[in-house]
């Protein structure tokens, strides 16, 4: 199996696959999507993670964000909100050692229980009562 780090994956946008681009970052679809439409944000320059990103790279990112919401929600009325995030580091579950976001679409009874989003990382946390 080849190793998606040696070399980058993310370094190589003809293999990554094109879908919307700027100057410093480039939008691909996602190879393992967890939802249909799954994107990917993902800087030029290779760093790794979000924390290395200059205020010109996190802008071109928000951009595309930005792009590819609108037009996810263009051509499929059934999208009704996005899980937006970042893995920084393995430890979180990062395995292409290059910054990237991930822009998931989601729709009504996609899960049984979409309470916590993001906090599923955590699955014991995911489900929460508020405290009165």
């Amino acid at each position: 199996m080849r190793d998606p780090n040696n070399p980058c994956l993310f370094c190589n946008i003809k293999e990554s696959g094109v879908a919307h681009e700027n100057d410093f970052a480039y939008a691909s679809f996602d190879s393992y999507p967890v939802s249909k439409d799954h994107c990917l944000i993902i800087p030029k320059r290779h760093i790794k993670d979000y924390f290395e990103l200059s205020k010109e790279e996190l802008i071109a990112c928000d951009k595309l964000v930005k792009i590819v919401k609108d037009e996810i929600t263009n051509k499929d009325q059934s999208v009704k909100g996005f899980n937006l995030g970042t893995n920084i580091g393995k430890v979180s579950g990062q395995s292409i050692l290059h910054c990237h976001f991930h822009l998931i679409p989601r729709r009504e009874g996609d899960v049984e229980n979409p309470q916590g989003g993001v906090r599923s990382v955590i699955p014991s946390k995911q489900h929460y009562i508020r405290k009165k």
